[in-house]
């Protein structure tokens, strides 16, 4: 056994994020997922949520995905949790398909504000990831918006009499309240109306997250590649840490982030199941004969 096995075997921590892992919205549409594919063929239109163990379980179960309503083989197809525009469930509906919708609530929440807020007469702006499929599903029914992400995003704005703004989910809300006031102070003469759609799990776990990095010597991030919770959560850990990992699971823990410390923060995204961060936490503690 190597002295810095020794010295983890008495002094190292595991500390896990006080809130992390999967939300409701995203359990509910695997459950649905499951329970629709189980009674008849589905096809799953785009991912159902980014996550690729929970994707390729649901495939393993004989569930289908497709990016385009036309390659869709099924007579029932799912929209996704990240949830659609009414456009492309015409579309979708144009190919003779029955839907079935798996959008999450707090996104659906999103959808109402954005579409009130036109219809008060302000000009919709979404903060969030441009081409994402959340920001995709909330801006494709608008003749008008913009996306924006950052202070130059804010920059290029043409002016408008009144802003009316909301947040993809997954943001964090610290950084969209940021924007707001940049939006705010560049258009002085303008009415700005800011309606906060960041979704509470999201909060709840950027908050934990800060909390935990702040602990921790090493954070590791569990989730999808392509998640942008899991991205917001690794820019977080970043602010308050300076060795911090995104991993898609265990085998991706390389031996040499985790020597020579004492405290391993371990933080999920909402789309990560339980037994995903277990089997990392179970890595970590192999890794150093914890």
């Amino acid at each position: 056994m190597t002295t810095n096995t020794l010295q983890h075997k008495v002094k190292l921590t595991v500390l896990r994020a006080s809130h992390m892992g999967m939300c409701f919205g995203v359990r509910d549409a695997i459950h649905l997922a499951k329970q629709v594919g189980k009674a008849r063929p589905l096809t799953i239109l785009g991912q159902l949520v980014h996550n690729a163990r929970v994707l390729e379980d649901l495939k393993n179960q004989g569930v289908q995905f497709e990016d385009k309503p036309e390659a869709v083989e099924t007579k029932v197809a799912m929209i996704s949790a990240h949830g659609a525009s009414e456009r492309a469930r015409i579309r979708a509906r144009s190919e003779g398909l029955q839907l079935r919708d798996a959008t999450c609530p707090l996104v659906d929440f999103a959808h109402k504000q954005v579409k009130e807020l036109v219809n008060l007469g302000y000009h919709p702006v979404v903060i969030g990831r441009h081409g994402h499929v959340e920001v995709r599903g909330l801006t494709e029914d608008l003749d008008q918006v913009d996306v924006v992400l950052s202070e130059k995003d804010i920059d290029l704005l043409e002016f408008q009499p009144r802003f009316g703004v909301v947040a993809q989910t997954t943001q964090p809300i610290a950084r969209v309240r940021e924007l707001v006031e940049y939006l705010q102070a560049r258009f002085p003469e303008s009415e700005v109306q800011f309606v906060d759609t960041v979704c509470q799990p999201t909060k709840q776990r950027q908050s934990a997250a800060e909390e935990l990095a702040r602990k921790s010597d090493v954070v590791l991030v569990v989730g999808g590649a392509s998640s942008n919770n899991t991205r917001e959560l690794c820019r977080t850990c970043s602010n308050y840490c300076d060795r911090v990992h995104h991993v898609q699971g265990a085998g991706d823990i390389r031996i040499e982030w985790l020597m020579e410390l004492n405290t391993i923060g371990i933080t999920a995204g909402t789309s990560t199941p339980d037994e995903q961060i277990d089997a990392v936490e179970n890595r970590v503690h192999s890794i150093l004969n914890c």
